[in-house]
């Protein structure tokens, strides 16, 4: 394994630390674990000591944000579309079945983040999380990372982002308010259908898309406004009229604030996956997909149009609108004075911007 390869390089391009430093670990600071217990039965966790946490997104990028923060590597989820997969090979992994059992856990995240917000070169920046693999994946659950990561950024009231597939985000509701009632807080929730035999075959290790809503409802109800991605929106698997209007339906039903449509897309890394996934499942629809998918990771305009001018109408129906440019809009809590700087702009998932007449893109977990 090459651990020098552990800088997050969003978009394939390296990211710089606002400190500086490179994201970088020698092999002397790496701890391997594996736990017997039937959650993390066949998992590998690699634990390593960052010396950079935060990850500036390459100026070229299509990312609406500049900085990220992913303290895991790897993920559980087993999402067979995941772009993210491309990183394994970074480290010499496995892009496949080693992405979803090979977990690097960055231990020492909340303590650097802390770090880092505090000195004299970070300007306060919108920080977005869940953009490169899930921040709440089931190593969360056992890591504890997340609330010190929070907390770094409630005491230096700086606006952050969360997307996420995990219930797990509901433990840390009370920070979540907290740090709400000082900085621009977003979080978006992961729905792409409500089918359940598609989602126990094309995302295995998330919770089911209903406990997701129950996320979006929970958080909603506490004051959080919470959208949904509507992500990834499946070719000929989940995208038929009836099956966009069942989720956009329980979407609605969840009390979130938005809802966004983003059609699948395959880049390196998953393309193979993913190709291989539907080989074994739908075999019949593999020369579909290669026409699809011939000029490259995103599907032709002309679908994403018609996916997102579907959704756009059913959330009309319901009573619901689409993010603003990619946006999860957010419930800010009453009374609340504007800080320094202005408001943020709450973002979360890697958007591309693109006219209202076009669909949006969003790279997801």
């Amino acid at each position: 394994m090459r651990w020098d390869n552990l800088g997050d390089r969003p978009e394939g391009a390296a990211g710089a630390a606002v400190t500086g430093e490179a994201a970088l670990f020698g092999t002397d600071a790496v701890t391997t674990r594996t736990f017997d217990t039937p959650e993390f039965r066949g998992i590998t966790f690699h634990e390593v000591r960052a010396r950079s946490i935060l990850n500036r997104v390459p100026g070229a990028s299509r990312m609406p944000f500049e900085w990220t923060v992913n303290p895991y590597r790897g993920c559980t989820h087993a999402c067979v579309y995941c772009f993210a997969r491309r990183t394994h090979a970074y480290l010499d992994l496995d892009t496949g079945v080693g992405f979803d059992t090979q977990i690097v856990v960055k231990v020492n995240a909340p303590e650097v983040l802390r770090r880092q917000l505090a000195s004299p070169r970070w300007q306060g920046a919108h920080v977005a999380m869940g953009t490169n693999v899930d921040c709440y994946q089931r190593a969360e659950g056992r890591y504890r990372l997340m609330p010190g990561i929070i907390e770094a950024l409630r005491d230096r009231a700086n606006p952050f982002s969360i997307l996420t597939k995990g219930t797990l985000i509901l433990r840390d509701l009370d920070l979540l308010r907290q740090a709400a009632e000082v900085t621009d807080v977003g979080v978006s929730v992961s729905v792409g259908f409500t089918d359940q035999e598609l989602w126990r075959t094309v995302e295995p290790g998330t919770p089911a898309p209903e406990r997701r809503l129950d996320v979006v409802r929970t958080l909603t109800d506490a004051g959080i406004g919470c959208g949904v991605l509507m992500a990834p929106v499946i070719p000929f698997l989940g995208d038929r009229p009836e099956q966009l209007r069942a989720t956009v339906r329980a979407i609605a039903e969840a009390g979130a604030t938005s809802v966004t449509p983003l059609a699948l897309h395959l880049r390196p890394g998953a393309r193979e996956w993913y190709a291989e996934w539907l080989q074994h499942h739908h075999p019949h629809l593999v020369p579909r997909y290669e026409r699809m998918y011939a000029g490259g990771a995103y599907a032709p305009t002309w679908y994403q149009r018609r996916i997102t001018r579907q959704v756009h109408e059913f959330a009309a129906e319901f009573g619901i609108g689409p993010a603003g440019r990619g946006e999860a809009r957010r419930v800010a809590p009453p009374g609340r004075a504007e800080r320094a700087g202005g408001p943020a702009r709450a973002r979360a998932g890697e958007a591309r911007e693109a006219p209202p007449a076009e669909p949006t893109q969003l790279t997801l977990l």
